[in-house]
């Protein structure tokens, strides 16, 4: 993800670089700060975000204010109109995702759902005003569930015996969880972010266990490491 990132970055400066020499060789007279330019610092990023980054729907909401903004600056759109329009509009992309969720299914609800119903029991970590640290060194791994409210959980799976594919379940409201993976793992993850988001920082390798991470986000943040 980090070599598509810097290509499609180099592709937008290179274009960039181009245009503005053009300009400076009368070859071309491309107004570069026409109304409104400054909403591409907005929808450019979220757009390269699109195709580099796991989570989806805070770059689609991002690009979508960007696209707004620059709708009203270009008078297209009246200021006054924005937040009646924008605020729907986001709660529908919020409501797709859910839908689709929903559909398609979840693998991490999957997998802690089966834990259960074959009489095991899944770990759980909930930090409410405090912090919670779990640590499963030499443990076998199959699922967890965590939440964080007003808090903080850090889990550290880095050391733990993980067989077979798993999952865990995280909530971080106004608060943040951490889990730590070990490096030979694939990580999956789904979220519903509001306000909030997933930082999912590993690789992926063939052959190996996944961690399926279904997090659900409001003001609040998990990050994978």
């Amino acid at each position: 993800m980090k070599k598509v990132s810097r290509v499609l970055w180099g592709i937008v400066l290179i274009t960039l670089g181009v245009l503005l020499a053009l300009n400076a060789l009368n070859i071309t007279d491309i107004n570069v700060f026409f109304d409104g330019w400054w909403t591409l610092f907005i929808i450019v990023p979220c757009t390269v975000g699109l195709f580099t980054e796991r989570e989806k729907t805070g770059n689609i909401i991002g690009i979508v204010i960007g696209v707004f903004l620059l709708l009203c600056c270009r008078g297209i759109l009246n200021f006054s109109m924005l937040w009646k329009l924008l605020v729907p509009i986001i709660i529908v992309i919020i409501g797709l995702k859910m839908l689709f969720t929903g559909i398609f299914g979840n693998k991490a609800s999957e997998i802690i759902d089966k834990i259960k119903e074959n009489g095991g029991e899944a770990k759980v970590g909930c930090a409410t005003f405090s912090g919670c640290n779990l640590n499963y060194d030499g443990e076998l791994f199959e699922g967890a569930e965590l939440s964080a409210v007003f808090g903080g959980v850090k889990c550290d799976l880095r050391n733990a015996i993980i067989e077979k594919d798993c999952a865990v379940k995280a909530t971080a409201i106004f608060g943040g969880v951490d889990i730590f993976v070990p490096n030979n793992i694939n990580v999956k993850v789904t979220s519903n972010s509001i306000f909030g988001g997933v930082s999912n920082k590993t690789a992926a390798h063939k052959d190996a266990p996944t961690i399926y991470i279904s997090g659900t986000c409001m003001f609040g943040g998990i990050e994978i490491k």
